[in-house]
């Protein structure tokens, strides 16, 4: 195994290992305090992040608005106050080793203001800024605003490109490295182009060398390159440490620091962790961003395929193949279907699917009653978490909709992030991982066949890395 030297990010030579940041409440500052008090660069998420009372307790984001607008103005206030509080705990526990940065989604509702209201109330703790789902042109601006460096999420040079000659060539001297976020192994949402096939992985080895190729025409051929997705065992990597044709490489680990005794996550997401198989994960499109998201297989994630599939096409006229009439909703408002779909429909209704949602798409999905009255209770919760939201037809901008039917086939976000990571004592934990989104990377797996987590061992933060530097 080569040995790992150490890298220089923002002003500070530490470890090549950064810690994954991962959505709400599960990249804390405890976890990105412990990654960085080991030497490397922790990541705090500013996703709708946990602030604390005066108690120490965790304080529940319930929204009192009446708009959605307004509401989006209370968890823009909620992730402020959690981003801020995470990052003095980070910066405490590491006390001054590694790097402490702060990932933002740039299709989050309000992320602009949410990371500079984190900056602003957390000055001097927070060493840089990590930043993707979408193309954010801005985070340089933000980055010159604050001093501090800025790390983009891309998943091919392409993207690079449009940044840089869009934005980033105006303030080069800030861009502390570019994660490069493998879109078929790394976990939550990927950058999967309309180009790229979900079911065959292409190896990342040529396009991060294509990513470099990008980057020297720019004169960034020292600017570290962050490999993101699928990263376990750094002998697997060998061929990449010390490379001249990539550069200055580091590793992301986003899904192996799950399984510490920092990790906030419920102690049921651990034990499923170590029981997962090959195959598990399942790089799905139902996610409300549009984007494609790797989420652990479970009951939600069949629920949602299975709504799909109970799924036909209508017009609101008869003829040119829509022939057999059908009645929507309470009062059964006349629609028309293929009359071959008639049968499939009856099966569905039969079996306890009689209600009929209408889809941005001309289609009707079939779901229970129950299932129904929950898919247009989130609807109309929505908080704006996203800067547009197909599940709900939320848009950020005025007139804040974005002028589509609302899709029954996505999910709240907002909602199921909240509920699996905050379980509430005496619940029946299993149960509730069971029927809420688990994100993970294609590679969790692992956790059940590496030696490291033999008969259900739990690493701290420090032994993990510890580990990861041994090449094993």
């Amino acid at each position: 195994m080569k040995s790992i030297d150490t890298l220089r990010f923002g002003g500070q030579d530490v470890l090549p290992l950064i810690e994954g940041g991962k959505g709400v409440s599960v990249s804390t500052g405890v976890s990105a305090g412990h990654w960085a008090a080991a030497g490397g660069i922790g990541t705090i998420s500013a996703v709708n992040a946990d602030s604390y009372d005066q108690d120490g307790t965790p304080v529940p984001q319930i929204y009192h608005g009446r708009t959605r607008r307004e509401r989006q103005q209370e968890l823009i206030r909620y992730a402020i106050d959690g981003g801020i509080a995470q990052a003095k705990i980070a910066h405490d526990i590491s006390g001054g080793k590694g790097r402490i940065n702060v990932n933002i989604l740039w299709e989050m509702g309000g992320a602009e203001e949410v990371i500079i209201g984190i900056l602003e109330g957390a000055p001097g703790l927070v060493h840089g800024v990590t930043c993707g789902a979408g193309m954010p042109y801005r985070l340089s601006d933000i980055a010159v605003r604050f001093g501090i460096p800025y790390y983009p999420i891309v998943s091919s040079g392409r993207a690079f490109n449009a940044l840089w000659r869009r934005a980033y060539s105006k303030a080069p001297e800030l861009l502390g490295g570019v994660v490069y976020e493998d879109p078929w192994r790394a976990g939550g949402h990927n950058g999967l182009s309309n180009t790229e096939n979900p079911l065959s992985p292409e190896d990342p080895y040529p396009r991060v060398l294509e990513l470099r190729r990008v980057m020297r025409n720019y004169g960034l051929g020292e600017t570290p390159i962050i490999m993101a997705g699928g990263v376990w065992h750094l002998e697997e990597w060998q061929d990449w440490i010390g490379n001249p044709e990539l550069g200055p490489i580091a590793f992301q680990f986003g899904t192996r620091p799950l399984l510490t005794q920092e990790s906030p996550i419920p102690n049921a997401w651990k034990r499923r962790l170590l029981t997962l198989k090959k195959g598990d994960v399942y790089l799905n499109r139902f996610s409300p961003t549009g984007f494609y998201s790797s989420a652990v297989k479970n009951s939600f994630l069949n629920d949602l395929r299975d709504r799909s599939e109970r799924q036909v096409p209508y017009s609101q006229e008869s003829g040119d193949g829509y022939e057999a009439s059908y009645g929507v909703g309470a009062r059964k408002r006349e629609v028309f279907v293929p009359a071959a779909d008639r049968p499939r429909i009856a099966e569905w209704e039969a079996a306890g699917f009689t209600e009929a949602l209408r889809t941005p798409d001309d289609t009707l999905v079939f779901v229970t009653p129950e299932s129904a009255r929950e898919i247009l209770a989130d609807q109309t919760a929505c908080m704006g978490c996203l800067s547009q939201c197909r599940f709900s037809n939320w848009m950020q901008k005025e007139p804040y909709t974005t002028g589509q039917k609302a899709d029954p086939r996505s999910f709240c976000i907002q909602k199921t992030l909240q509920t699996i990571s905050h379980i509430p004592p005496g619940a029946d934990d299993d149960v509730i991982m069971d029927h809420n989104l688990m994100f993970g990377g294609t590679n969790a797996w692992r956790f059940g066949t590496d030696p490291f987590y033999a008969n259900g061992f739990v690493p701290t933060v420090g032994q993990l890395v510890e580990r990861i530097l041994t090449g094993r």
